[in-house]
């Protein structure tokens, strides 16, 4: 029991990493062609994330494999499940990591038109397609007790599951234009700190209405009820939401940065725990969803599991704090403004 709780809060962190990192990603993709006026200012907000997406997204491939390790029904499940939406994601990642490296190959306008459009695609669609799936995931999904889905990929597109969608989105809109009102100066700076500001009021909004919601559409407070000193996390959550507009004030943009990631893993974690033990909830009968614990691995493989996971736990340990520290190293080397001045010395790059 207390191998797969843990297995399950893993589960939930890596998640939660995921979209704090990339999360800014798909915020500067979808703000892309609103906020980038000419080709020197779209070219200094693909730069801006340049050296760091494709390594935020080695955390999906991470819950994913936790996911597929530990929970292999509720893998199985939820990828025939949500296949038509999570294969649309994925076309989605692709077609923007393909614009990213084609869009600067031939110097002509329509072709960097046509990969401008993909990279808002392509960074648009995953940021609402997970908050849809997430949202449906904490209102149930109807599978029957074989674990088949009785729905299609319109079932999906509920107001409930759009509203989470929507929540996500701004949750990364808002991130994505405080990167860019650290990493670039001038109109594109103003226009990005303008931006953060006047999507964050969108935000809380969505926010309130998203929490109000779900009191009706879910049993995610059921567990906060139980354990009172669970409401701690949401309360946490609103302060650092607030923090985000604190810091804009004050015009300190890194800390309005980082509180906007604390409170996307907040919020991520609001629904985790919320959830908890379910990992995939049926909305036809209660008795149908997936939990840690009855779609776990089976006890053998548990325990090969666990014998492994000690014998190359300091391997894995050392493999964590080499990426973590790589991803650090990489931020703080790429951590100053990126001006129109750095081009001249990228004619070669993708971007």
């Amino acid at each position: 029991m207390a191998l797969q709780t843990t297995w399950f809060l893993l589960w939930g962190l890596l998640w939660a990493v995921f979209f704090m990192t990339d999360g800014f990603d798909f915020g500067i993709g979808t703000l892309y062609p609103f906020l980038g006026k000419n080709n020197d200012e779209k070219r200094i907000m693909l730069n801006s994330m340049g050296p760091l997406w494709d390594g935020n997204e080695v955390w999906l491939i991470t819950a994913g494999g936790v996911t597929f390790a530990a929970f292999p029904k509720v893998y199985s499940v939820m990828f025939s499940s949500l296949y038509s939406a999570l294969m649309l994601i994925l076309f989605a990642l692709i077609l923007r990591g393909v614009s990213l490296e084609f869009r600067g190959k031939v110097d002509n306008s329509g072709w960097r038109t046509l990969w401008d459009t993909c990279i808002f695609i392509g960074s648009f669609v995953p940021a609402l397609l997970f908050g849809v799936a997430f949202a449906n995931i904490f209102q149930g999904i109807p599978i029957d007790e074989n674990g088949v889905y009785l729905g299609t990929l319109f079932t999906l597109l509920n107001p409930y599951g759009l509203l989470g969608g929507l929540l996500f989105l701004f949750l990364f809109l808002v991130h994505g234009a405080l990167w860019l009102a650290i990493k670039t100066e001038g109109e594109l700076h103003d226009r990005a700190v303008s931006a953060a500001n006047s999507l964050w009021f969108l935000l809380l909004i969505t926010a309130v209405v998203f929490l109000v919601t779900t009191k009706y559409k879910t049993a995610l407070y059921d567990n906060y009820i139980n354990n009172p000193i669970l409401f701690l996390l949401p309360v946490l959550n609103v302060l650092a939401l607030l923090g985000i507009k604190f810091y804009l004030t004050k015009k300190s943009y890194f800390k309005a940065w980082f509180a906007s990631a604390l409170t996307i893993v907040l919020c991520t974690f609001f629904g985790v725990v919320g959830l908890f033990p379910n990992l995939f909830p049926s909305s036809l009968n209660p008795e149908y969803s997936l939990s840690a614990y009855n779609a776990s691995s089976s006890p053998l493989t548990l325990k090969i599991m666990l014998i492994v996971t000690v014998i190359f736990i300091p391997v894995v340990i050392a493999y964590q704090v080499w990426v973590i520290a790589y991803q650090v190293w990489t931020y703080n080397l790429f951590k100053g403004k990126v001006t129109k001045a750095d081009l001249a010395y990228e004619e070669d790059a993708a971007y």
